[in-house]
């Protein structure tokens, strides 16, 4: 099995951006830490980041045919982004929405995700746990 971790714009700030939120983990670190945690379930990770709305589509796009799976960490795009919610629905790769933090305990604008209706799950709030129980998931939900 084969599975893409997206992380979208301002993700590659993990480390310095509120690590009172986010914690003081850089975006290598945890692509490190989830490759680990991938190899002890025996399936392949891939990681990509990007701050480009379309860069994150195309990538997407790209998954049609590559990955079994998808779990996408949009940052702000989740409460934006009409273009990534249709990409989504143009491939046939499962995806698991993931946030670090509760986006529901945060702003009012960040309650309101447009890619999690086209998604397999949500989850959120629980740090960098929330990607491995967004792997977890995705691996359970696609073996079944």
């Amino acid at each position: 099995m084969k599975i893409l971790i997206i992380n979208g714009v301002n993700m590659n700030m993990l480390g310095l951006r509120e690590p009172e939120k986010y914690g003081e983990m850089t975006l290598e670190q945890l692509e490190d830490d989830l490759k680990n945690f991938a190899s002890e379930l025996g399936i392949t990770l891939d990681t990509y980041q990007s701050n480009i709305e379309g860069e994150i589509v195309e990538k997407i796009h790209l998954c049609k045919e590559n990955y079994d799976g998808i779990v996408l960490n949009a940052g702000a795009y989740t409460h934006t982004s009409v273009a990534i919610r249709d990409a989504i629905c143009a491939v046939k790769a499962k995806v698991v929405e993931v946030h670090m933090t509760n986006i529901h305990a945060r702003e009012e604008f960040r309650h309101t995700s447009l890619i999690a209706p086209v998604c397999i799950g949500q989850i959120s709030g629980f740090g960098v746990d929330s990607y491995k129980l967004g792997i977890r998931g995705l691996v359970n939900y696609i073996g079944k």
